[in-house]
């Protein structure tokens, strides 16, 4: 069909027809997002169409608005459970260098050189997402930061699993549990919030990821 001029519903044949259909099939299933990456969208109307008009301005709000949902569950993250943070893992893990056990003085030492890395990668993902933003390309990598922070997300949970199972055979201090519990409890509703998230963004961004991969803390019995 292409350099083909459609006026109207009549110019096409039954071939035609389910050649669009399939096509719009595929690219439903592959994500808006990708499909329509380095293409500007435009519509030119003889008359006014409302309906239409108005269904092509809810769907770029709702790819907005998933946009900047997403760059605020980052900057979230970033500024709660890294950097200074006291309700950081890596904050509760250098609370451990109060016990007196010189292998997991050892694991702490490790875990400080995890969090410098840490905070690079998510002082950089956040600069380059605020930069996508302000020249309008971050619909084009809207699944590609998505799949990053949930890689963020993941490796993180790694180091909350570590130290669950430390807890769990070591005594540690009642402060230590008590700032680990605080940490459960925030960290927690920010999963649930990331997970809700990705539920919205599959309609609209090309992603493998499923919500309950973002895992959440265990509690402390």
């Amino acid at each position: 069909m292409k350099g083909k001029d459609l006026l109207s519903i009549a110019d096409l044949n039954s071939e035609d027809i389910s050649l669009l259909i399939s096509c719009a099939i595929e690219l439903e299933a592959e994500g808006w997002s990708h499909s329509l990456s380095e293409k500007v969208l435009a519509l030119v109307f003889e008359k006014p169409s409302l309906r239409t008009r108005v269904s092509f301005e809810v769907a770029m709000r709702q790819l907005e608005r998933a946009v900047f949902k997403l760059r605020q569950l980052a900057e979230y993250f970033t500024r709660r459970f890294m950097g200074d943070s006291s309700l950081s893992i890596f904050a509760i893990i250098d609370s451990l260098f109060n016990i007196d056990n010189h292998k997991l003085w050892d694991w702490a030492r490790a875990c400080d050189m995890s969090q410098r890395i840490f905070n690079s990668w998510c002082g950089s993902f956040i600069n380059r997402m605020e930069s996508d933003m302000g020249v309008t390309k971050l619909a084009d990598y809207l699944s590609t930061y998505l799949n990053e922070l949930w890689q963020i997300t993941s490796h993180y949970y790694e180091y909350v699993e570590q130290f669950y199972e430390i807890v769990a055979k070591v005594e540690v201090p009642p402060e230590t549990l008590e700032q680990y519990h605080k940490f459960v409890t925030e960290y927690n509703a920010f999963v649930q919030d990331l997970r809700e998230h990705i539920t919205e963004l599959k309609s609209i961004a090309r992603t493998g990821i499923e919500p309950p991969s973002v895992k959440l803390a265990q509690e402390v019995r």
